[in-house]
């Protein structure tokens, strides 16, 4: 029997070489600082800080004492995907069959199942940037090239039929609205045309729509082109059954940990999908299914976390102002600020990656650096979440204009 070198004998995949998420390498340093005594205010983290519905967990603790908790189907039980598609009709004034309605773990299965569904190696997928880094470095893993549309100041963050055609050929496109990093909304009527620019030219359009729900001006999305004005807001649903929609229970729903999401698929991807996941994953997590369902009873209570977020917003507005970090791109949506912070790393002579470092070391705040969300600009921008409360948000700000008033 030949000998082996077990140092060598297990070697990662090529594949496997991809970027880090760097949001996460910040939340351990916060947290190895809170282990140590340290007060840490997080900014950093794109979650809710509320719990989950109060409906939601007394469905959970029923279904621990009543339910066998078995798999389901690989699509999800058909009450969530009832549940889901009555959602879009009641929300959106949208029909959708809960046929074309997939269950994953997370809005992250979401991405896994569908781009392994529409993509071959090789093949090119366009992603905005800045924009989501596990896009890249999903598609990157599965052999796909990755084809990045920067975006900038000048659009405020939002794509062009112009930059689309620049690009050359695609196989694949993947927005988001609202989006993570920058908090933009994407209008309805862009939508529509984006999606026209895609049908024509024989693109596979993906929207993810994860943090649809949490919007603020809601006058302003209507003229910018919902298309109805009672509805709260607008989906990328309704405009062709042949775009990829994602949405998640995670961030409107206020149900990371649960991790569930769902994917609205065309009728010819259902079936591809539902193997994959039949294969990858068997099913999402049947208690957060079960429970899951309860969360579209509890509206009023999601609605005051929406509420939450714009008081905390405006807290962070004005904290930013105060510490004349006025460049952002326009928070429509989301929890989050992305702050063009270039000329403060110029005045010290350092990236906005070693400022994040000195912010958390030396302020005590916890904020992501920009290098997660553009590869190109990112060394000049960071985000601010502002998923936490409005106090947290002072003491951040707070925290924030103190160190700046003492490091120049």
């Amino acid at each position: 029997m030949s000998q082996r070198n077990d140092s060598k004998s297990i070697l990662p995949s090529q594949r496997s070489a991809i970027a880090p998420f760097y949001v996460m390498e910040v939340m351990r340093a916060a947290e190895e600082l809170e282990q140590a005594g340290r007060s840490i205010v997080h900014l950093e983290v794109g979650q809710p800080s509320t719990s989950a519905p109060s409906g939601v967990l007394a469905a959970a603790k029923a279904a621990l004492d009543e339910h066998k908790l078995g798999y389901t189907a690989a699509k999800g039980t058909p009450e969530l995907r009832e549940a889901i598609a009555a959602w879009y009709s009641t929300r959106y004034r949208c029909v959708v069959s809960a046929d074309r309605i997939i269950v994953t773990t997370g809005a992250s299965g979401s991405c896994v199942l569908s781009f392994l569904a529409m993509f071959d190696p090789g093949q090119r997928v366009a992603v905005l940037e800045p924009g989501y880094p596990c896009y890249r470095n999903d598609l990157q893993a599965l052999g796909v090239e990755v084809v990045s549309i920067p975006l900038g100041h000048e659009t405020s963050f939002r794509p062009t039929i112009a930059q689309l055609e620049q690009v050359g050929p695609l196989d694949g496109l993947i927005i988001a609205t609202p989006s993570n990093p920058t908090g933009t909304v994407l209008s309805q009527a862009l939508l529509s045309e984006i999606w026209q620019w895609a049908d024509r030219n024989a693109v596979r359009l993906i929207v993810d729509e994860i943090y649809q729900g949490i919007t603020f001006e809601p006058d302003e999305l209507t003229e910018l082109g919902a298309n109805d004005p009672t509805a709260k807001s607008h989906t990328a649903v309704s405009i062709s059954d042949d775009i990829v929609v994602f949405n998640s229970f995670s961030k409107y729903f206020s149900m990371t940990g649960w991790r569930l999401g769902w994917i609205v698929a065309p009728e010819n991807l259902c079936q591809p999908i539902e193997r994959l996941a039949q294969n990858l994953t068997i099913s999402a997590p049947t208690l957060s299914q079960v429970a899951a369902v309860a969360a579209f009873d509890c509206i009023d209570e999601l609605e005051a976390n929406v509420g939450r977020y714009r008081q905390s917003r405006q807290v962070v507005f004005d904290g930013l102002q105060q510490a004349g970090l006025t460049k952002t791109a326009p928070p429509d949506g989301a929890f989050y600020y992305w702050i063009d912070v270039g000329e403060l790393c110029e005045e010290l002579n350092i990236d906005s990656q070693t400022l994040c470092q000195r912010w958390l070391t030396e302020a005590g705040v916890a904020i992501t650096p920009g290098v997660d969300f553009d590869l190109r600009n990112g060394h000049r921008f960071v985000r601010v979440s502002y998923a936490g409360s409005p106090i947290e948000m002072e003491q951040g700000m707070t925290r924030l204009n103190h160190w700046l008033a003492n490091s120049k």
